[in-house]
């Protein structure tokens, strides 16, 4: 077959198909649509140099799917079936029924983001969540922006730009994406001073790199590794009596993001905001995503004058949030002021707070439902499974969980995974000792992980 039997574009557009699709999206959308699948037939012809040429309904009907599948489908919906709770891959954490509500409502209706309904003037748009940060971690003013690492850089450009900013070599991290914190500090506009060693550094250390060129004091928490055995590091109220002593900001980054005690839930626990407020941290920085258990902002507390300070950089309003994430910020950090029950209403601490028991029935329900679901080459059962709260938080800690394992007869675990993944929406396990897993712990119900609408089966 040779490429002149393949049907025009115009010959495709002239069909009673194209005439319906028409009538629901625009000539130019249908034209490419039409383009693109006469561009695979084209390959495959060059490619094999065979193959039966399509009519020009054929394509049409092609045209049709694609634009059902490429130019109307939302974000691919998964199951976390990883066994870790704050997967960066999967957007980290599911916020809470209310803070959805929240921001429905502020895509829907007109909000006021930037006014003082009091006054009728134009208002803070950080008014929203500032007092409720204050309240939760006991410092004099809070605000928001769109994730942690613009806070780090608000912070630094603000206070210390073309000013040196001391981290100890051991708080030199290095998070995803190749996010370095030298980095970050170089492109502020300031100056690394490096003190101590990568597993002991001492508050004289920092001391002894004092001078006028000092813009500030900056620890940063080890939220995705860990450096045991040998060790030593100044206290939180060490390294805050040295920086009031010189007149500079003493500032923490701790990643994360805990407002509570995780160990009240089962999880290993974290250090907090409120924590660092108290050892007289002058400003702290930490994400809404992961443990807190919001949608992604990067939150700032200390003292009113330092976030003042903040407030009134120009950088700030590149790196603000918009009004639906500041509705179900706010939503969210509510909850943590109101709610009775943490756990039922934010799904991140509901997985973390999981016990052995509860997960074994939900393994035991998934198991059985599986193996209805499924034909009779693949065998289901239950295990002992570890998870990981992910995004960097606890490193090194895992929490006991279970897992559904699935084999199949004459199928790899990879196979299996990629049988899973195309179900809709994708169900995503891991795979571990050649087999095929998946975790119960951030999995929100048994059934969820029956696999729907598989469009594809592994050779």
């Amino acid at each position: 077959m040779n490429l002149r039997s393949l049907p025009s574009v115009d010959a495709v557009l002239a069909t009673r198909e194209a005439a319906t699709l028409l009538e629901s999206v625009s000539r130019a959308v249908l034209t490419d649509a039409i383009r693109t699948v006469l561009d695979r037939h084209r390959n495959q012809i060059l490619s094999s140099g065979s193959g039966e040429a399509p009519s020009a309904a054929t394509v049409a009907t092609k045209a049709a799917a694609w634009i059902a599948t490429e130019l109307t489908r939302d974000l691919p919906a998964v199951v976390n079936a990883t066994g870790v709770v704050l997967h960066t891959n999967l957007g980290r954490a599911p916020i809470a029924p209310k803070a959805i509500d929240s921001l429905a409502r502020a895509a829907r209706e007109p909000s006021a983001v930037e006014l003082d309904l009091t006054t009728g003037a134009r208002g803070q748009r950080d008014a929203h969540v500032a007092r409720l940060l204050a309240d939760l971690t006991g410092a004099e003013a809070g605000m928001a922006v769109n994730n942690n690492a613009a806070a780090l850089l608000l912070v630094v450009d603000s206070l210390a730009s073309r000013r040196e900013v001391i981290v100890s070599r051991g708080e030199l991290i290095e998070i995803g994406g190749a996010f370095r914190l030298p980095d970050v500090l170089r492109r502020a506009g300031a100056v690394l001073r490096e003190v101590g060693t990568t597993n002991r550094t001492r508050v004289e250390d920092y001391s002894a790199v004092l001078s006028r060129r000092t813009g500030l004091i900056l620890r940063a928490h080890p939220s995705n590794y860990r450096v045991e055995g040998f060790t030593e590091q100044p206290s939180r109220t060490e390294l805050a009596a040295l920086a009031h002593e010189h007149g500079i900001p003493f500032v923490e980054d701790l990643g994360s993001g805990a407002l509570v005690d995780l160990s009240t839930y089962g999880a290993p626990r974290e250090p907090t905001p409120a924590e660092a407020i108290r050892a007289g941290v002058d400003v702290v920085t930490f994400s809404g995503d992961k443990l807190l258990g919001g949608p992604q902002a990067g939150l700032l507390v200390g003292r009113g004058d330092l976030i003042a300070t903040l407030q009134k950089n120009p950088l700030k309003r590149a790196l603000r949030v918009d009004k639906l994430i500041l509705a179900a910020l706010r939503a969210t950090l509510t909850l943590y002021r109101t709610s009775k029950d943490l756990p039922t209403e934010l799904p991140t601490l509901g997985f973390l707070a999981r016990t052995e028991q509860s997960l074994e029935e939900l393994a035991q329900q998934a198991a059985g439902l599986l193996r209805e679901a499924l034909p009779g080459e693949f065998e289901i059962d239950t295990i002992p499974s570890e998870s990981e709260i992910g995004s960097g938080a606890q490193p090194t800690a895992t929490l006991p969980s279970r897992a559904v394992r699935v084999r199949h007869d004459g199928w790899e675990a990879d196979q299996v995974a990629s049988f899973f993944r195309a179900a809709s929406p994708a169900v995503l396990g891991r795979i571990s000792q050649g087999d095929f897993l998946l975790d119960l712990r951030a999995v929100p119900r048994a059934a969820d992980l029956v696999p729907h609408r598989i469009e594809t089966i592994p050779s």
